[in-house]
């Protein structure tokens, strides 16, 4: 028995244009959106409101900022900001490395030592932590290196002098930052299937050929992204190393609207350069995640074809 369709009804053998004026996909009307048109309508107001703060409200002194914003001080402070990052991060990544292996060992001292490290020290406040270590000399007046329980002394230094200011924002930051990096990383290296090492093992790979060839490069596409979100936010957290007279950014306008009393002013070029400093390290973070997901990730903005 043949069955014919008419082809206003079969799409498969229909007219070109289908579906055509008078089917029913032709009729559906989107339902008025008044709640969208109402936010946009809030959100322009609010943009404009603040715009129009930004440019006459006196008490910005926007001729101020201007002055301040490329001032030997400050400058010198971002360059300190700079560096304070970049190395908490290096050590938080080389300490990240060492308590995630030691987290996913099975030996269980190491284990216990590399969960009691991540406690401590996400457990304590980061401030906290920079006044620790700067006031260690309280606990310690002299750091010494030889046998304990009053052995013979191999090497020993006054704690005021071997904790800078510097010093102790690096430890503080650092230390602190190793403990959440381990986390990042001990994910990033449990996302890798099992069956990677398995096969690396198989090629005869040695267990540190099978961590940094195979594992480690394939666990990056889930360690880069979270990573870059600390590497920000360290960036912003050093503005804390103010507390321990450390002359970062945040330390350097201080000190500055202390002696001229012109603290909104210099409040707005603390912002100002940490957006700078933020915004060059989130387009940098951007094609360093682009780099390390090519292969993993299909293309989003497909062409359409005429």
């Amino acid at each position: 028995m043949t069955m014919s369709l008419d082809p206003a009804t079969n799409p498969a053998t229909g007219p070109r244009h289908w579906p055509g004026p008078d089917s029913a996909a032709a009729r559906i009307i989107e339902p008025p959106r008044f709640g969208r048109w109402l936010c946009l309508v809030a959100v322009a107001l609010g943009l404009v409101w603040i715009a129009y703060q930004l440019l006459t409200n006196p008490g910005f002194q926007w001729d101020i900022v201007g002055r301040y914003m490329l001032d030997p001080t400050v400058l010198r402070g971002i360059a300190m900001t700079i560096q304070l990052t970049f190395l908490v991060m290096v050590i938080g990544a080389v300490i990240g490395v060492l308590v995630a292996l030691m987290r996913m060992s099975r030996d269980p001292f190491l284990n216990f030592c590399a969960h009691g490290f991540v406690w401590f020290f996400r457990g304590t406040p980061v401030l906290v932590q920079l006044i620790f270590w700067y006031n260690l000399a309280a606990l310690f007046p002299q750091l010494q290196l030889g046998i304990p329980f009053d052995g013979p002394k191999f090497f020993e230094i006054s704690a005021t002098v071997a904790i800078s200011s510097f010093t102790a924002a690096l430890l503080g930051l650092g230390l602190n930052e190793g403990a959440y990096m381990a986390e990042i990383i001990r994910a990033g290296l449990l996302s890798v299937d099992a069956g990677q090492t398995e096969a690396s093992k198989a090629l005869g790979h040695r267990p540190w050929q099978t961590f940094r060839i195979v594992v480690l490069p394939q666990a990056m596409k889930a360690i880069v992204p979270p990573t870059g979100n600390q590497l920000i936010g360290m960036l912003k957290y050093t503005s804390l190393a103010s507390v321990v007279a450390l002359h970062e950014l945040m330390h350097s306008v201080e000190t500055i609207y202390s002696r001229t009393f012109e603290t909104m002013p210099l409040l707005i070029v603390a912002a100002l350069w940490y957006l700078i400093l933020v915004s060059i390290l989130s387009v940098v973070q951007f094609f360093i995640e682009r780099h390390y997901l090519k292969g993993w990730q299909a293309e989003i903005h497909v062409p359409l074809q005429a």
